[in-house]
């Protein structure tokens, strides 16, 4: 899934499993007014390339990755998280990662506010940004 403007999977059961989910974030929001998550909070940045629903109890996802590709866009744009998930023991993520490709701005975090942030430290290099496990 890649490349829609707002949240891009939306996970609703219990007991699921993804291995493997690979995701590129939008590449043309005009503005960050323009790409604010109003659902979360009226000061959320961007949107969740993939959402774990708060009434989600159980969820196991391996391998996944997300990828900031800014590129037909000159705003400076953040994404509070690659990943948003209800806090609960019975939701885990494994071998999460961000990488920057291009654009100005990127991931704050990878999963809830945890891991990164996602950004350009070196333009023209690909750096992968991992979470070994959340929680």
């Amino acid at each position: 899934m890649e490349h829609y403007q707002k949240t891009e999977v939306i996970w609703n059961g219990n007991g699921g499993t993804v291995i493997f989910f690979q995701n590129e974030l939008p590449y043309d929001p005009p503005s960050q007014s323009d790409w604010m998550d109003q659902g979360s909070s009226p000061t959320h940045n961007g949107y969740p390339a993939f959402l774990v629903s708060p009434n989600v109890k159980t969820f196991q996802g391996y391998g996944m990755g997300s990828y900031v590709v800014f590129i037909q866009t000159s705003a400076t744009l953040h994404d509070a998280e690659a990943f948003q998930a209800p806090h609960t023991a019975g939701v885990r993520f494994h071998d999460v990662f961000g990488v920057w490709i291009s654009g100005s701005g990127g991931l704050d975090s990878l999963v809830n506010g945890v891991g990164g942030p996602v950004t350009s430290t070196n333009p023209g290099t690909v750096q992968p940004v991992d979470l070994v496990s959340y929680p």
